[in-house]
């Protein structure tokens, strides 16, 4: 998994109240986990990182 250091920390608190999408992140490969944090990296507020988390992986 990503070193915590290099995760945004609204995406972290985000992942905190999801648990399956954190669940979901835990098992991609590294990179893959990168590619979701650089698009974590590009949401600028709390609503945009809540939906961001809570929409990443449906589809």
């Amino acid at each position: 998994m990503i070193n915590n250091e290099e995760l945004p920390i609204g995406f972290t608190m985000a992942l905190a109240q999801h648990s399956d999408a954190l669940n979901h992140f835990s098992h991609l490969s590294k990179e893959e986990q990168e590619k979701v944090v650089e698009g974590a990296k590009q949401k600028h507020s709390h609503e945009a990182m809540r939906n961001y988390v809570e929409n990443m992986f449906q589809g």
